[in-house]
């Protein structure tokens, strides 16, 4: 019969060092030895070592412990009395004398090795542990001993394996895999890992093929201490040699791959195994389904489920929570839903991962109710919720306008004994002040800040509040607290403080703030120069919006889809509307797209600019492009048809609008009706104002003031008066135009006591009148001859702060001079140059002729 093994020479002979007491190895072993600490420090195998497993040899009975009595063997007692030099020759001849019995040679071993000028030496070993894999009965003592001789102070895994071959050979024991799969696992078994992985290599390079059980726990303790390219490279050696494993090492060699992150070779490795005929079990499967879910392959992931379950396994619950968990963040609720059924269906019991996913989930889809109800439903059932699902819920309540409910959550979890991070204090801070409710942001904010749990997060939540609205004072307030707190500002805080006085028109400072950052060794981003173009373009300065845009390319900061509107809706804003479209054609080069919001402000820059056509024509490109109009680009081209008085077009683009699906709001009503009423078409304004009300809309104070106007303008006081009592039934606020309107209409029809009442009924509203309506008063005043209740409120003028102005003085003048009374008209003509007024043509009109030209001059300060 062929050797299993290749030629190996004379191995000259390797000698222990010698113990420096007499103690037994086997009840207190000693160096080269040592006792292990820990003597099972790998929990892979199913064998554990313990404080009371080592090298059990005693005088009594075997089935207690290995060894039993000897007395009755008259030679090895004999042998054992004689007085003579125990070397190694001796000790081995002996041995072999005893090689059908174990047992004995064993009880030989312990007891000579205890004596005085005993060589313990590896061949000695060698020889007993060949010894002891020859019986069934020893064959946890060999292992045992290699455990203690696989130790630190132990040989070399190579030396040990020429020692076993070398001795095996010379003394003619039967090849036996066992000696060496023993050997391999002892090394694994004292931690030597590297000696583990040695001895493997050894054994393939001698032609001894490792046990799959014992490669295995190899893989496996490699696979955990993530020596994942000595795992495939100890796996590839066994493929070479013909041997591919079993299913552990499947299971083994795919969570290798997914500890790496490369789930396609764990399915690939599956899908091999199962092509080969491989029987895989359950845990192989669930294996194989983590991989799919990492992958991701959802399909593929439920396809496995149902093999599964056609074989008639159950997954387990850590199989549902994965597959559960991959269905929700890829966003299929409703398959995490039935899968969720299925879990329970299959008798599994929720647990706190699935439920707190599912929640989220609901949350996800503005379910808030659905995934409140779930968080009680899993208290009654006896689940305690975590810092997970408190955070989830207390987030998306937050999210959802529920701040109320986030903040019982957050009491909650606190009588929990839940410590809540400083990411739930942000939330409901951040939830609080979109709430508008201050004092609660504040007090919580103030506990963050006592309790030390307050980050740069917080502070800047806050600063975003404050610079948002333009609170600069407070906005410095908070830095300087953040500050002396020991946090250091990050270009979010930099960023907000920007923000907060760009807000003001404070670009100075603003510019200030952005020096600071830089000194600081912050990098200004796409935010940082965003928030200071726009600041720019609010405060009309164009072109330093447009260096800072070049300055920032400069740097190389990519601009954002917001930094392009900015610039487009600043140039747009600034008259630049031909300018913003250029950019846009070169933005677009870039990869910009532009949204409703782009073409919107330049549309609306042209019709400011009164160039309709051209409006018209980036209306035609907006259609032509990815964008289609929405409602305000149909009310801001309705509106600048009605001011270029092109009433039908407007009606046009009000008719194209309803074909789209679109429904008016109220300033799209609001500027028809203006039109309308402008072109004195009360008849289709009046339709229009009653269509705004059938579709479920409110007509607000704008709406009302261009009805009033336009009754006003066809001399229907009625109508007006009428609107304006509806307003007031209706709630809805009355303004100084309103006022000036009706005042004006009824002074024009001679009812001064009409339109005096209505002055009246303005003051007690609280509303402060203008210089406008003292015109309206004053000219219709003096037209009815009441000179003296005119000067009454040139005097009421004089004591609020207003100067008169020429209209008023022209009223007053005519007044005088419709009296007979030159003398007073000539002083307030003089009155009128002192005070730094310019006479125009109507006052020259007036004193030469006694009279204004034409009936109508000085009621035009009308501004209805």
């Amino acid at each position: 019969m062929k050797s299993p093994f290749k030629n190996s020479s004379s191995i000259p002979p390797f000698l222990f060092r010698s113990f420096p007491s007499s103690k037994s190895l086997c009840s207190q072993p000693q160096t080269p030895f040592p006792q292990n600490p820990n003597p099972n420090p790998n929990t892979n195998f199913p064998e554990k070592i313990t404080s009371d497993s080592r090298f059990p040899i005693s005088d009594s009975n075997f089935s207690g412990n290995p060894i039993r009595p000897i007395s009755s063997d008259s030679h090895l007692t004999s042998s054992l009395m004689q007085d003579r030099s125990l070397n190694e020759t001796h000790v081995i001849n002996t041995l072999l004398r005893h090689k059908n019995d174990p047992k004995s040679a064993l009880k030989y071993f312990r007891s000579v090795e205890k004596k005085p000028g005993f060589v313990q030496s590896i061949d000695v070993f060698c020889v007993l542990l060949h010894i002891l894999v020859g019986s069934p009965q020893t064959y946890k003592q060999a292992q045992y001993l290699l455990n203690f001789l696989s130790g630190d102070s132990g040989p070399g895994p190579v030396v040990f394996l020429d020692h076993l071959i070398d001795t095996r050979k010379r003394f003619d024991f039967d090849f036996n895999s066992r000696t060496f799969n023993y050997l391999l696992n002892s090394y694994v078994r004292v931690n030597r890992i590297h000696d583990a992985v040695n001895c493997f290599n050894g054994m393939i390079d001698r032609d001894i093929v490792p046990w799959v059980p014992f490669m295995n726990i190899l893989l496996t303790t490699l696979v955990r201490r993530n020596l994942m390219d000595k795992a495939r490279e100890l796996y590839d050696k066994m493929v070479s040699m013909g041997v591919r494993g079993d299913c552990f090492t499947v299971n083994v060699m795919m969570r290798a791959f997914l500890k790496e992150g490369r789930p396609w070779e764990a399915e690939e490795f599956f899908r091999e195994a199962k092509a080969r005929g491989m029987e895989l079990d359950a845990a192989v499967y669930s294996v194989v389904i983590q991989a799919a879910c990492q992958k991701p392959d959802l399909n593929m992931a439920g396809e496995l489920l149902r093999e599964m379950g056609d074989r008639g396994w159950v997954p387990s619950e850590v199989t549902f929570t994965t597959v559960i968990g991959a269905f929700m963040k890829h966003g299929n609720f409703a398959e995490a839903l039935r899968l969720k059924d299925e879990m329970l269906s299959c008798g599994k019991q929720l647990n706190l991962v699935v439920a707190t996913s599912l929640m989220k989930g609901y949350c996800k889809q503005g379910d808030i109710g659905s995934a409140l109800d779930l968080f009680n439903k899993i208290k009654e059932d006896g689940l305690s919720p975590n810092k997970v699902t408190y955070t989830v819920l207390i987030e998306w309540c937050c999210r959802n306008q529920n701040v109320k409910k986030a903040y019982e959550l957050y009491t909650e979890m606190k009588l929990m004994d839940i410590q809540p991070t400083v990411f739930n204090v942000n939330s409901l801070i951040r939830g609080f002040l979109e709430a508008c409710l201050l004092k609660e942001a504040s007090n919580l904010f103030d506990e963050a800040v006592e309790y030390g749990i307050a980050n740069v997060f917080t502070y800047n939540i806050f600063l975003y509040h404050f610079c948002n609205d333009g609170k600069v004072n407070e906005a410095c307030s908070l830095w300087q607290r953040m500050v002396a707190n020991g946090l250091v500002p990050s270009n979010v805080s930099y960023n907000n403080m920007i923000l907060a006085y760009c807000r003001t028109g404070n670009m100075d400072k603003a510019r200030t703030v952005f020096s600071e950052m830089l000194e600081q060794g912050f990098k200004p981003n796409v935010i940082t120069y965003s928030t200071l173009m726009d600041g720019h373009f609010r405060k009309g300065d164009a072109e330093q919006a447009l260096d800072l845009f070049e300055e920032m390319v400069g740097v190389n900061i990519a601009p954002s889809d917001i930094t392009f509107n900015i610039i487009i809706n600043g140039l747009s804003k600034n008259g630049r509307p031909s300018e913003a479209r250029d950019m846009l054609k070169k933005f677009v080069d870039k990869g910009f797209i532009p949204t409703c919001l782009t073409y919107n402000s330049i549309i609306n820059g042209f019709i400011k600019e009164g160039a309709m056509n051209s409006a018209l024509e980036v209306y035609r490109e907006m259609r032509e492009s990815e964008s289609s109009p929405n409602v305000v680009t149909y009310t801001t081209l309705i509106n600048g048809f009605c001011k270029s008085n092109n009433i039908d077009l407007a009606l046009k683009m009000h008719c194209e609008m309803k074909s789209k699906g679109l429904q008016l709001d109220v300033p799209a009503f609001g500027a028809l009706i203006d039109g309308l009423c402008k072109n004195q078409d009360m008849v289709r304004a009046c339709e229009l104002f009653s269509e705004l009300q059938q579709v479920g809309l409110s007509p607000n104070t704008v709406v009302y003031n261009s009805m009033i106007s336009g009754f006003r303008n066809v001399n229907n006081m009625e109508a007006a008066n009428d609107l304006h009592k509806k307003m007031i039934n209706e709630g809805v606020p009355c303004d100084l135009l309103t006022y000036t309107t009706l005042i004006d209409g009824f002074l024009r029809e001679g009812k001064v006591a009409f339109a005096s009442d209505l002055y009246s009924e303005m003051l007690a509203r609280g509303i402060v009148p203008d210089i406008v309506i003292y015109s309206v008063l004053l000219n219709g005043i003096c037209n009815k001859g009441q000179l003296e209740n005119a000067h009454k409120i040139l005097e009421e003028m004089d004591g609020k702060g207003i100067t008169p102005n020429a209209l008023i003085y022209n009223a007053l003048i005519a007044g005088h001079f419709k009296e007979g009374n030159l003398e007073e008209a000539l002083r307030l003509h003089k009155e009128m140059l002192d005070r730094g007024l310019v006479p125009d043509d109507t006052t020259y009109d007036i004193l030469v002729n006694g009279k204004a030209k034409g009936a109508n001059s000085l009621s035009g300060v009308s501004c209805a």
